[in-house]
């Protein structure tokens, strides 16, 4: 039977759609800042807000939007305010959210590893009609917010002092893009699992990398690489009966070596077939007589 005769399977095709767009183009402008491990360090903090959730018997997708939000805010102050740089915040970040998750897990009622595990590596019919529009709504906030200030945020990302002497917010736009970093983990954690979703904002920016140059050709190829691997992740788990966070993630990592492959003959093709300078030229040898 073909997996869209399944209510849940067209959920989560369609999360995993929207969600293999949003992770990349969020995850571009994290790479460009150098701040690759930034989603992991999020998802760790969403995993307090998910158990904050299990403890108050409340919906955890919306508590772990409030506390990674909150959670990213905070780090992001104390990078920018004090003298703690972007590593230390984010092993921070890494520390103090698996710390509160697996404390608030313990305090909350029995029964709520089972469905922990869905957040912590994704699940097909974990994928909810509530989630779909929440995850539909978010999705769309932040492809809209990175439509409007997509440049400024590439200035400030290749070049803060730059931006800062050409009159940008640097501080309100580092601040809004770890917003939007701890949105697209809470959005991605249904399909791809907390543990997960920053291979899912990085690994298609990195295949992007190696097959083209400039920033807008890489958005777009790496948007489309986030496509192409939560789609038949989700796809894949299904007829394997897995988790689909841990097989997306696998088929962006094969797409990355088949692109690093690619780009490497390509390169190699490019570099025989430019002519040698002029002044390169080798001396020819005597003939002797």
């Amino acid at each position: 039977m073909s997996p869209l005769a399944f209510d849940f399977m067209q959920r989560a095709l369609l999360s995993a759609l929207l969600v293999g767009l949003v992770a990349p183009a969020v995850g571009v402008f994290l790479v460009q800042r150098r701040m690759a491990l930034m989603g992991d360090g999020i998802g760790h903090i969403a995993l307090t807000g998910v158990a904050l959730g299990f403890l108050l018997g409340t919906a955890p997708v919306l508590t772990a939007v409030v506390v990674a939000t909150i959670g990213a805010v905070v780090i992001e102050l104390v990078r920018q305010q004090g003298r703690t740089g972007g590593d230390v915040a984010l092993a921070l970040m890494f520390y103090g959210g698996i710390a509160g998750g697996v404390l608030l897990i313990g305090l909350a009622p029995g029964g709520t590893n089972a469905n922990l595990l869905a957040y912590l590596f994704g699940s097909l019919t974990a994928v909810s009609p509530t989630d779909v529009v929440v995850i539909s709504a978010l999705s769309g906030v932040l492809l809209l917010t990175l439509a409007v200030v997509g440049r400024q945020l590439f200035a400030v990302c290749h070049d803060e002092e730059y931006a800062k002497v050409a009159g940008l917010p640097v501080r309100f736009l580092n601040i809004l893009l770890a917003v939007m970093a701890a949105v697209t983990v809470t959005v991605a954690m249904r399909v791809v699992g907390l543990l997960l979703v920053s291979a899912l904002m990085v690994v298609p920016v990195a295949t992007a990398q190696q097959l083209v140059r400039g920033f807008r050709a890489t958005v777009v190829v790496a948007l489309g690489t986030g496509v192409l691997a939560s789609v038949a992740g989700v796809l894949g788990s299904y007829y394997a009966d897995t988790a689909p966070g841990a097989l997306i993630v696998v088929v962006a990592l094969g797409g990355f070596g088949v692109a690093t492959l690619l780009g490497t003959l390509v390169r190699r093709r490019r570099t025989a077939s430019e002519p040698s300078p002029a002044g390169d030229r080798r001396p020819t040898e005597a003939i002797p007589r």
